[in-house]
């Protein structure tokens, strides 16, 4: 088990949500969101629960990976507005119960940053990897120094130089961890995330966390240099926090992260996890990995027992040090609305994000089921493979009925990215004023969640079925059914798995808290087509239900 070690006290009932700056709100008319428009939708996500933000890089950039190519740390990207424009919607979402995390970049710079433009230049400066002869993906110096620099990702994202965990005699361009360059790049995160946290942001994600030192056998070298930088963090943020795109938590919250999320990919290891729950890649992804049926198909052909091992094996190595945050989608792979899922498959999927013991991480559209959006052109080098184009995760959030959805009174033509074409499309106004909503039925869970605590992510868990549908306690008091498939499914209380209706269920032989093999004493929280009566649960197609065990 990883050591407990101090964190933020308000991260343990953290709700978070993802927004992709480009597409959310655009104030100013230009087809680009900005700064000011989040500013104006604060209330939407006060009103949804939402108390911890994340914003995808908004630093100054060329923009040739979406502002993951940074051109100044310290500078907002003018068509997001300026420095003064993001302090004042942190301090907006401040008023508001709202924290706002930025996106670090800590593992490459653009090619167009002052320092490698300087480092292309000069033959000793060593704040990137260069070698004088080429090398497997190096590429071409671009300036008068002669020799080759390494990419961290595209071409023209070269990488920071962190340092190589092993030296060879035949590639002396390889620098220990504690070389000159190493030593400036570690000192420059720190001043770059000084500078960020004294303007009253509250933490960071860091992108590829696990990408910085080179050459790095189980991220020993990698891991010292994140506990270094959480070290001083704890010393002069206490309440900052630093959450990973590692995919695997254990590593990441024992390298200093307080939390690390379940990513789609990365080989089986990190990526089967959510793949198998989920499964939103369907249709755009296939040439990275092969995937198999996942639990949430209306056909019930997947198994959720993936995904719980997966959570139980890293649960265990970050008690009390982190926590695992288990999102809905993000801006690198396709929404829970993907492909044949429709929107009534998409409450089970909320129920179970906001009533499972991680940190639930929605990105922005999905609270409304706004769906991935497949044939855009490549925009801002969102095209990974011929089937992979993380653009249709990235579209206009969908405020109102009308032109462009309410997020811009810019011509059509002018916007960053298409609005779904779908006269049936999903949007705020339209879903606020109904309670039957998918948006009504996230706000309530969420809700839930906060005012019953055994909920969150530090309560305990004992899985009661693992089958259709999936069943399971919280914190010994709270029973929580999710069935994500066409079918209904009945399973007796306390019953083995040869009892059990789903030929593919494993069942726990020890009777529901609260509840015998004749019937159960139990109180409906939240519920939508799930019921506990003469000793067994019923669930409908695409159901779930809360409820509190008298």
């Amino acid at each position: 088990m990883t050591s407990t070690r101090p964190g933020p006290d308000w991260l343990a009932d953290a709700v978070l949500y993802q927004i992709y700056p480009q597409t959310f709100a655009d104030s100013d008319g230009d087809g680009i969101g900005d700064f000011a428009g989040i500013a104006e939708h604060l209330d939407h996500l006060a009103w949804l629960g939402v108390d911890t933000v994340w914003l995808n890089p908004c630093f100054a950039s060329p923009f040739r990976d979406a502002g993951y190519d940074i051109s100044d740390y310290l500078a907002p990207a003018p068509r997001y507005g300026g420095t003064e424009d993001l302090v004042a919607l942190v301090e907006a979402a401040r008023r508001k119960g709202i924290r706002i995390l930025l996106d670090l970049v800590a593992g490459h710079t653009s090619d167009r940053h002052p320092w490698f433009l300087a480092a292309a230049e000069d033959p000793g400066d060593h704040r990137y990897i260069w070698s004088g002869t080429p090398v497997d993906g190096f590429v071409a110096s671009p300036g008068s120094r002669p020799g080759w620099y390494r990419p961290n990702f595209f071409d023209c994202q070269p990488a920071l130089n962190f340092g190589y965990a092993r030296s060879r005699s035949d590639q002396p361009w390889r620098q220990s961890v504690d070389a000159e360059g190493p030593r400036a790049n570690r000192a420059a995160l720190r001043e770059i995330m000084s500078h960020w946290l004294g303007l009253g942001l509250a933490g960071f994600r860091v992108d590829m966390a696990s990408s910085l030192v080179k050459d790095d056998p189980g991220f020993t070298e990698t891991a010292k240099l994140w506990t270094e930088l959480r070290d001083w963090l704890d010393r002069t943020h206490p309440q900052a926090a630093l959450f990973a795109e590692w995919g695997e938590p254990a590593t990441a919250v024992a390298a200093g992260f307080h939390a690390d999320f379940f990513l789609q990919f990365g080989g089986p290891d990190k990526g089967l996890p959510l793949r198998s729950l989920f499964n939103n890649n369907a249709g755009t992804v296939e040439e990275f990995w092969q995937q198999g049926a996942c639990y949430f198909d209306a056909e019930g052909r997947g198994t959720p027992q993936v995904f719980l091992d997966a959570w139980r094996s890293a649960a265990e190595l970050t008690e009390g040090a982190g926590y695992i945050a288990l999102p809905t989608a993000n801006h690198d792979f396709s929404r829970l609305a993907t492909g044949p899922r429709t929107a009534e498959q998409l409450a089970p999927a909320f129920a179970l994000l906001l009533t499972w013991p991680t940190l639930p991480a929605v990105y922005y559209g999905d609270e409304i089921g706004m769906r991935y959006l497949p044939g855009l052109p490549d925009t801002e080098g969102s095209v990974l493979g011929p089937r992979y184009n993380r653009a249709g995760s990235r579209t206009p959030m969908q405020w109102a009925p009308g032109p462009n959805a309410g997020f811009s009174t810019a011509p059509a033509e002018r916007l960053y990215l298409p609005v779904d074409p779908d006269r049936g499309r999903p949007d705020v106004a339209t879903q606020r004023a109904d309670p039957t909503s998918l948006l009504h039925t996230v706000r309530r869970l969420v809700a839930l969640r906060r005012s019953h605590p055994g909920l969150g992510a530090g309560g305990s868990v004992e899985v009661r079925h693992a089958g259709y549908p999936l069943v399971y306690t919280r914190a010994g008091r709270y029973l929580v059914v999710v069935n994500p498939r066409r079918d209904p499914a009945v399973v007796p209380l306390g019953a083995s798995s040869s009892e059990a209706s789903s030929s593919d269920a494993s069942v726990s032989g020890t009777p529901v808290s609260g509840a015998s093999s004749s019937g159960a004493v139990v109180r409906p929280l939240d519920v939508q087509g799930v019921r506990v009566t003469g000793g067994e649960i019923r669930a409908e197609g695409f159901s779930y239900g809360v409820f509190e065990l008298l």
